[in-house]
């Protein structure tokens, strides 16, 4: 029988934390339950710990790619399922992530999330990071962006490191393709916080696009290398 891990990186979740715990221990799969406190300051850990199995504590801020590097490796589970903190209820969902990578369907399953209720920015991101995944892979992804994923914990040995910050997923996602694993996109009533077109949005799109064309860069560069030899 496999086992699941839920691994969630988590900054500064406090209002979201305990409803999205609560909806994975009540609805999901789930062997056991990791929370990464990425350096937050409002008591996300301390929430958590009501809740995890484990909650690990970082001393400052260092991206998501670093808490989900740290809490991927300190999960003991055959699949791992990478989630968000501030999914809340629609965290419950999480169970249609995991059964293709159970049934063996994929090795790493992706969730398309249903279309925002306001549409923010013009896409600039999104469409860096599927042009950039079929560039190099020849994959058409239509959630390149999607953090809530299900993998198998073979793939994640293989595949190394996680790049940092918002270039994880298009990273995980080429990586994964490179080394032959089967990746499957699969609609998921997930909702989490969206970026709204206000500076702070805008911010948050204009770093989000910056790391993503730098994980592509890398990625670029590393299958040059390896064609080379």
């Amino acid at each position: 029988m496999k086992t699941v891990s839920v691994v969630i990186p988590a900054y500064n979740e406090a209002d979201s934390i305990v409803s999205t715990l609560q909806a994975v221990r009540e609805h999901v799969i789930c062997d056991e339950l990791i929370v990464v406190d990425d350096g937050s300051t409002d008591g996300t850990g301390a929430l958590a710990d009501s809740w995890a199995d484990l909650v690990i504590r970082l001393p400052r801020n260092q991206g998501k790619g670093a808490a989900l590097q740290t809490g991927w490796r300190r999960a003991a589970g055959d699949i791992v399922l990478l989630l968000d903190g501030d999914l809340r209820e629609s965290a419950g969902e999480a169970n249609r992530l995991i059964a293709p990578v159970l049934s063996d369907v994929c090795d790493m399953a992706v969730a398309v999330l249903p279309a925002p209720a306001r549409k923010a920015g013009v896409g600039l991101a999104k469409g860096l990071a599927r042009h950039g995944i079929r560039l190099l892979t020849g994959y058409r992804a239509q959630a390149p962006l999607s953090g809530q994923r299900a993998i198998r914990r073979q793939v994640l040995e293989r595949t190394g490191r996680l790049d940092k910050g918002f270039g994880i997923e298009v990273g995980l996602t080429i990586d994964v393709l490179r080394a032959g694993y089967r990746v499957l996109e699969v609609p998921v009533a997930f909702a989490h916080r969206e970026t709204g077109n206000d500076w702070a949005g805008y911010c948050h799109r204009g770093k989000e696009f910056w790391a993503i064309g730098r994980a592509l860069g890398r990625k670029w560069w590393e299958g040059s290398v390896w064609t080379r030899n």
